[in-house]
């Protein structure tokens, strides 16, 4: 009995995604619960598996394509009812190649009739299709996916390419057809004779030169939330800056101790952190949005943390991190990063947050302003603890600084809140003791 392989249900407020990659080709045996299909949403990628053993019979939609949920992906069958019956010189696989009577050439050689070099895989159907469809040579077309498999956006830029430099060859042939070979070689023209322009003959790049990449739907997605977010938000932001020494002598003490203890290092951002949830609580408008004509107060502290992961930015949330100890807070941040960097974090782990912190220092940033993540209303950026003279007790001495970012919705929050958030945060964190009493 054949099984449809369909798109489930992808979380809130998603309604389609962009085939990735399949992990497995037509004719391939597949196991019940293994994973047959990569899908691409605005926020997190999706494996789709196999409800059932048997065979992939087909592949009903191709890599790029966009699928919405419930669409049919592709159909799995019984193993036994795709085995043909032995030939003559040989057993037939699911996939209608000869197990024998073969040769190594043969054996080498993807559906279409092309090489391919060993451990790579062949060309997607798609690419092939293509290939064939414009007498492409896939064995000139070079992979940009993993283990150099040829992809239809690699079939593409190989014939955009191909095009652009017969254009120019074509351009350069008539230029010199149309010219008596006489003026070819005669001496350069007077100085005050006017120069022909070439600005109009098309140019050819060299190959290497550029590369075209496709957006990837996240990445797509980030770009339209953010420029939604300058749009629809009026955006400020305020600066302002702490003095690490407390925070830095605390860790200094207590490193060793609380990683013995938690088996985890203690960082900066718990400090942060419960700082941001202690302000927060002073001045609860930085914990909301706005909801039409509304606007709704959080009165629970859902902290995002941005992680610059490799498909672009996403926001984990940490939950209730105002009732967290230092010690959960840097097990949880560490477990959501760890997710975001391999790409596996569940759509609950990304939804929801009242307000978000996000950490340029670690890229050596000195200073920025950060952008909302809207719905939210307002976002802290923290940089990088640089080495500088400041005044202290009428002396200039050399201490740990920080730069702090605060950037808001003028639209409720004013700008009084948010000068005095700031400086609360910046109170809370120069003072570890008064953090862990009210923070």
């Amino acid at each position: 009995m054949s099984v449809e392989v369909r798109v489930p249900t992808l979380g809130e407020s998603i309604v389609d995604a962009v085939i990735a990659r399949w992990l497995k080709h037509e004719g391939d045996t597949v196991n019940q619960g293994e994973a047959l299909v990569e899908l691409e949403t605005d926020k997190v990628n999706v494996e789709v598996t196999a409800d059932q053993s048997g065979v992939l019979q087909k592949i009903a939609r191709r890599e790029g394509e966009t699928v919405a949920v419930d669409e049919v992906l592709g159909v799995i069958g019984e193993l036994s009812s795709t085995v043909s019956a032995p030939a003559e010189n040989g057993q037939r696989t699911p996939t209608g190649q000869l197990q024998a009577g073969l040769t190594a050439s043969e054996k080498q050689k993807t559906p279409s009739g092309q090489l391919i070099s060993d451990g790579q895989r062949p060309p997607s159907p798609l690419a092939r299709r293509i290939a064939t469809e414009y007498n492409v040579d896939l064995s000139q077309v070079k992979g940009s996916s993993p283990h150099g498999r040829v992809t239809k956006d690699d079939v593409i830029g190989f014939m955009e390419q191909r095009i652009q430099t017969t254009t120019s060859a074509q351009s350069v042939t008539q230029s010199t057809e149309m010219t008596p070979s006489s003026q070819i070689i005669s001496k350069a023209p007077p100085a005050d004779e006017k120069m022909v322009s070439t600005t109009n003959v098309p140019q050819a790049v060299s190959p290497g030169r550029e590369e075209r990449v496709r957006l990837s739907r996240r990445r797509q997605t980030i770009a339209q939330r953010l420029v939604e977010a300058q749009h629809s938000a009026a955006m400020l932001t305020t600066f302002n800056e702490i003095d690490m020494s407390a925070v830095i002598e605390l860790r200094s003490r207590r490193k060793d101790a609380f990683k013995e203890r938690h088996n985890i290092s203690l960082g900066f951002m718990s400090f942060f952190t419960k700082a941001t949830a202690g302000a927060l609580r002073a001045f609860p408008r930085l914990n909301a949005e706005i909801q039409g004509n509304e606007m709704v107060l959080k009165h629970y502290y859902d902290i995002g943390i941005a992680v610059g992961a490799e498909e672009g930015l996403v926001v984990p949330v940490l939950r209730d991190a105002d009732r967290k100890s230092f010690a959960e807070i840097e097990q949880e941040i560490a477990t959501l990063a760890k997710k975001a960097r391999e790409n596996s974090l569940a759509l609950t782990e990304i939804q929801g947050g009242t307000f978000t912190i996000t950490n340029g220092g670690v890229f050596g940033s000195l200073l920025s302003t950060p952008i909302l993540n809207s719905p939210q209303v307002g976002i802290l950026g923290m940089h990088k603890i640089e080495q500088r003279p400041v005044a202290a007790n009428g002396q200039v001495v050399i201490r740990p600084m920080m730069y702090v970012a605060l950037s808001y919705d003028h639209r409720i929050v004013d700008g009084r809140e948010a000068v005095q958030f700031l400086v609360r945060i910046k109170e809370l964190v120069e003072d570890p003791e008064t953090l862990l009493l009210e923070g």
